[in-house]
């Protein structure tokens, strides 16, 4: 009979549908000089189930900007021993694996840059300290050639209003990076960004010199920014982070990358507009530094350090504007130009969110202690979707990409099996029809 032989060859047939793992240890791979755009990880890699977003849990989350959503973040410096333990673990594991670069700390004082103890180079290559100029393969310091990447550090502020007014009058979107303690209290100005298209980003939760810092202070000020972002967001995990005073090297950007999927942007251009408010710096200085940018080669763009921390430095934005256009300079926000969405799960502020990619967090740790005071910091970290909820939003649902208003059911509620299924159809077909087959041809042989 025909059907024995045919019977053998399925399972060859069935497992070429699988897609292959990715091999990480394949040398003759081409190495990028940014990160990819997507993960690369197989689908049994371990940070799968670290980072995994879970179906829905049910619980409810609290609206962006009141008492209960507020309560559970850190309220200044975050405390290393409130860390979620999925991200403490996840850390641990990565510098087991050799991931993470056993890099002395840096010391400072304020106003002076990082200094390394004797016998450390920060322009080593084992270093590379973006504080001294080192730039490392994996940073991102440039625009494309002929583009003006738009950003802006410190928000949200009072000041971001205006410049918001501004965008919008223009028809242009900004990457907004965010310090976490700016979002808490600024929780309208951080939602009206967002709402408009604005791309947010990560710039620390207290926005601290980072190479000062050890690996778990490092992760809490990234940890903690991500995760507000996330479940103010609608479940957006930020791709791009930037250091405070570019202050960065390999252990740093190691445990950005590893830990939290983030790639580090610093700028190659500086305008000094923080010292508008303490005379550092004039109006003048700042339009005649765009004056000579403007008019100077294309190549590479620039890549700009502006500020929203003051009307001052969002009205030396306003002044230079003019002048980009003209000289032939085309302006986007800047992690639309370096790369392919601003979120690991979602491309914009408006597009769905994917589910069951590589996350931030991991189960919901429990609930502060009844009669506690002082707020839990580890009442955030769930894998479940924290929608962004206003209330306008609870009367009007968010748009999606194609104009459609979404579901109060989202692909986030779907258990998670059936959530896979989309993925691997061919896969799913041949597991379902296989066994039904072969008892059919049992019946007729």
């Amino acid at each position: 009979m025909w059907w024995p032989a045919f019977l053998v060859a399925l399972p060859l047939a069935h497992a070429a549908l699988i897609p292959a793992a990715h091999d990480h240890n394949d040398e003759s791979h081409h190495v990028n000089k940014r990160l990819p755009s997507s993960w690369h990880h197989s689908e049994d890699h371990a940070v799968n189930a670290l980072f995994k977003r879970a179906p829905d849990d049910g619980s409810p989350y609290p609206p962006v900007g009141s008492p209960t959503w507020s309560s559970a973040y850190p309220r200044s410096s975050p405390d290393v021993a409130q860390l979620p333990s999925t991200w403490v673990a996840a850390l641990d594991a990565a510098v087991a694996a050799g991931k993470i670069p056993d890099i002395p700390r840096s010391s400072n004082t304020p106003g002076v840059n990082p200094v390394y103890p004797p016998g450390v180079n920060p322009n080593g290559p084992e270093v590379c300290s973006a504080t001294y100029k080192c730039k490392n393969p994996d940073d991102i310091w440039d625009a494309p050639d002929g583009y003006f990447a738009t950003s802006f550090d410190d928000g949200p502020t009072p000041s971001s209003p205006k410049l918001l007014e501004f965008l919008e009058a223009n028809d242009e979107t900004a990457t907004h990076f965010m310090i976490g303690v700016n979002i808490l209290e600024n929780p309208q100005f951080f939602l009206d960004i967002f709402n408009s298209g604005g791309d947010i980003a990560v710039h620390t939760w207290t926005h601290p010199y980072m190479t000062t810092l050890t690996n778990l202070e490092i992760l809490a000020q990234l940890g903690w920014t991500s995760e507000i972002i996330r479940n103010s967001t609608g479940g957006r995990v930020p791709k791009y982070w930037r250091p405070p005073y570019g202050d960065s090297d390999n252990r740093v950007r190691a445990i950005a990358k590893e830990i939290f999927g983030l790639e580090t942007v610093i700028w190659n251009m500086e305008t000094s507009d923080w010292g508008l408010t303490t005379g550092d710096t004039t109006p003048e200085q700042i339009h005649e530094f765009f004056v000579q940018w403007v008019a100077g080669p294309k190549s590479p763009g620039m890549m700009v350090l502006e500020h929203e921390t003051s009307d001052q430095s969002v009205q030396a934005f306003i002044d230079a504007y003019p002048l980009l256009k003209p000289n032939g300079w085309t302006t986007g926000s800047l992690t639309r130009l370096v790369g392919d969405g601003t979120y690991r799960n979602s491309k914009d502020s408006n597009s769905p969110v994917r589910f069951d990619g590589i996350l931030v967090g991991s189960g919901a740790p429990s609930p502060p202690s009844q009669g506690t005071s002082a707020p839990s910091t580890q009442t955030t970290t769930s894998q479940t979707t924290r929608a962004v909820t206003t209330q306008k939003e609870t009367q009007t649902p968010s748009p999606t990409s194609d104009g459609l208003q979404a579901s109060q059911t989202s692909n986030a509620a779907s258990p998670l099996a059936a959530r896979d299924l989309h993925c691997n159809l061919p896969y799913l077909l041949f597991s379902l029809c296989t066994p039904a087959l072969v008892a059919a041809l049992s019946v007729l042989g």
